[in-house]
């Protein structure tokens, strides 16, 4: 009955955090320019964002498992979400908002940020049968993606409605941050619920660990390169400068995009829940690389397309297959590394993958500032993205899951 209530735990808090995510990331960059930001200082802001998360998390995830235990650590991450949403709230200083972006919990795609998922999924992983993981993770991600489309659609049109009622934009956007930081503190008293279920069993002391890994270190840090070369392609186009990018093209509405990236979500969401029947039939690899090639293809469609409509069709149809590969990747990770090393290796695959986003955004706001260039960004992170697939399955087609 514990695990049981402790699964529902880790998804209630998966989706109120996502949720404020997508709340959060519609808004994100718009509220930065009403701030009186530049879009290169916004892409500089964000690449910080995702920077300090890295190192944040980094250090949070390889500790988890050892001396800070689970629970702490995910109660560590809600109160710094929820300092994060309450700086953004009351200061428009470039300066203090870059701050708080280093060391705070800010997502600016309206996907993982922060030490929750790298120990939500190694806790997860040790909550159930190992023949029923992938399939709990793609629910797992489903859960998720309902999330963060729900909070856009949220976030989006209440912003708009408050400026309907006669809010300005600055202070409607302001509202949409102060439940952000609500939720971050609503997560950590959730996260203190958590039985003992969740911790690991301590492992007898090693004397060559790097990094909390120990056993699947030469594995983990190569996948950790890869997932950094796909995330540096994904930061290119996270999900608040797609959002400026909407509005910039097209002159589209905050409440239309909130509506988009409703829709955009709900179909990622639905894809990640057919993974582990297609994993179940090709194999976890095959299911990351051949799902998410077609993916990069529509993404580099997009700037092609001439009119919303059709930008908007594009877009919903590299939504509908994008996250395949997530609960593939996830289950992956955490089949081929020990017990032990779970937290650990969740998190520091996590941290490259925010390290080679936080390098990217910077790119595209100086992209976005050059009308001739808003298609670059598209062309490159699909690109990117492909290269990836091509070298992921080249390397690893043959390296089975041992559990």
């Amino acid at each position: 009955m514990t695990t049981n209530k402790d699964v529902r735990i880790l998804f209630a808090t998966r989706t109120m955090r996502l949720f404020a995510y997508g709340f959060l990331s519609v808004v994100l960059a718009l509220y930065l320019i009403e701030a009186g930001l530049s879009p290169p200082q916004i892409g500089l802001l964000l690449a910080l964002t995702l920077a300090g998360d890295a190192a944040v998390s980094l250090w949070l995830t390889t500790h988890a498992d050892r001396s800070g235990g689970r629970r702490r650590t995910l109660t560590v991450g809600a109160i710094l979400m929820l300092l994060a949403g309450v700086v953004f709230l009351v200061t428009r200083n470039p300066l203090l908002l870059t701050m708080a972006a280093i060391v705070g919990v800010i997502s600016p795609s309206g996907n993982e940020i922060g030490p929750f998922l790298s120990i939500e999924q190694a806790a997860l992983t040790q909550l159930v049968a190992d023949e029923n993981r992938t399939g709990l993770f793609a629910w797992y991600n489903l859960a998720g993606s309902f999330a963060t489309a729900t909070g856009a659609l949220a976030g989006g049109w209440l912003a708009q409605a408050l400026q309907s009622e006669g809010w300005t934009k600055l202070a409607a956007f302001q509202f949409v941050l102060a439940g952000y930081a609500l939720a971050g503190g609503l997560l950590a008293l959730c996260f203190l619920t958590l039985s003992a279920a969740v911790e690991v069993v301590p492992a007898p002391a090693r004397q060559n660990r790097v990094l909390g890994l120990h056993k699947s270190r030469a594995v983990v840090f190569k996948l950790s390169a890869l997932f950094a070369l796909d995330a540096f392609a994904g930061g290119l186009i996270v999900q608040s400068m797609f959002a400026l990018w909407l509005h910039v093209r097209f002159g589209v509405e905050i409440g239309v995009i909130g509506s988009i990236f409703f829709g955009a979500n709900i179909l990622a969401g639905i894809s990640a829940l057919l993974a582990a029947n297609i994993a179940a039939r090709i194999g976890l690899i095959n299911t990351m690389v051949f799902t998410h090639i077609p993916s990069s293809i529509f993404l580099m469609l997009v700037p092609l397309m001439p009119s919303l409509p059709l930008a908007i069709g594009v877009i919903l149809l590299r939504f509908s297959i994008s996250q395949m590969d997530v609960p593939a990747r996830q289950s992956y990770t955490m089949a081929v590394v020990e017990p032990d090393e779970r937290s650990a290796a969740a998190g520091v695959t996590g941290i490259a993958r925010s390290i080679g986003a936080a390098l990217s955004p910077s790119i595209t706001g100086y992209l976005l500032g050059v009308p001739a260039l808003y298609a670059v960004p598209f062309f490159v992170a699909g690109g990117l993205k492909i290269i990836y697939d091509l070298a992921l399955w080249r390397e690893f087609r043959a390296v089975k899951p041992q559990r």
